[in-house]
């Protein structure tokens, strides 16, 4: 593991699970600073803890705008500073009942948006000021295929991942002259720890499920955490410099696009 991070102050928001789990690991591992910010503070503490002395945790809300800005404020207290973000949280405990437009109910759409939409808007507003104080400083949003593909359900979080795209695109235009780079990973099917345990509970039919994704993708293998890990770090670090303004896909093949 190279050292490319060292130095580097940088947070992850949605942090206490699955990618962006992985992600605050993979940051220590290289030698960053991580605060490891999520609504499931105990959560994020694990995380925190088994990353290393170098990690921490801070409560944070992203669809309350007092918590996303106590949380940044903590943040760089802590670390002095803010070199790069991470911004991965989402709600996805309404994406059973986010079918299509006309069954849909609107809390399900307002829900989805507040969060995996307007709470990036808000963490964004948050980290901006002090990333901006740097002369080379990374932005990183995770978005979805989702926003590129068409399926006849989940269309508020197909919405709300697309808005994620533009918002992308607005900073890297706007602020990329002032040194801040923003970017968007957008992971493909990826088997988290926490569906790996939802799966084993199902047996033969976890597998049937997870037979069809496979028969999706042309690759090897289905998503992990860490292949997303990976690539938000290099985004983070200088190797990720010259990248601006890009949605980077990081889903084995299963979605190919120019």
């Amino acid at each position: 593991m190279t050292q490319r991070l060292a130095g580097k102050r940088l947070i992850v928001v949605g942090s206490a699970t699955g990618i962006g789990a992985a992600t605050v690991k993979r940051l220590i591992a290289e030698g960053a600073q991580v605060c490891a910010a999520d609504i499931n503070i105990s959560g994020a503490e694990k995380v925190a803890e088994e990353a290393g002395p170098n990690a921490f945790a801070v409560a944070i809300d992203i669809a309350d705008e007092a918590s996303v800005q106590t949380a940044v404020a903590a943040a760089v207290a802590r670390m002095g500073g803010l070199d790069g973000a991470h911004i991965n949280a989402a709600d996805l405990r309404v994406i059973m009942s986010d079918t299509d437009l006309l069954d849909m109910g609107m809390d399900v759409f307002d829900r989805t948006i507040a969060v995996n939409l307007r709470g990036h808007v808000l963490c964004a507003r948050a980290v901006m000021p002090h990333l901006l104080k740097n002369e080379a400083s990374a932005i990183v949003f995770t978005s979805s295929g989702s926003a590129h593909g068409a399926e006849p359900a989940r269309a508020c979080y197909a919405m709300a991942k697309a808005g994620i795209n533009a918002l992308m695109r607005h900073i890297a235009a706007r602020w990329g002259k002032e040194g801040l780079t923003a970017n968007v990973l957008a992971p493909g099917f990826t088997i988290t720890g926490e569906l790996k345990a939802n799966l084993e509970q199902n047996g033969a039919e976890a597998q049937k499920w997870l037979d069809v994704y496979r028969a999706k993708t042309p690759h090897t293998r289905l998503g992990e955490a860490e292949d997303h890990a990976a690539v938000v770090a290099m985004l983070l670090s200088e190797d990720g410099r010259w990248i601006n303004g890009s949605i980077i896909d990081v889903n084995g093949g299963s979605l190919m696009r120019a």
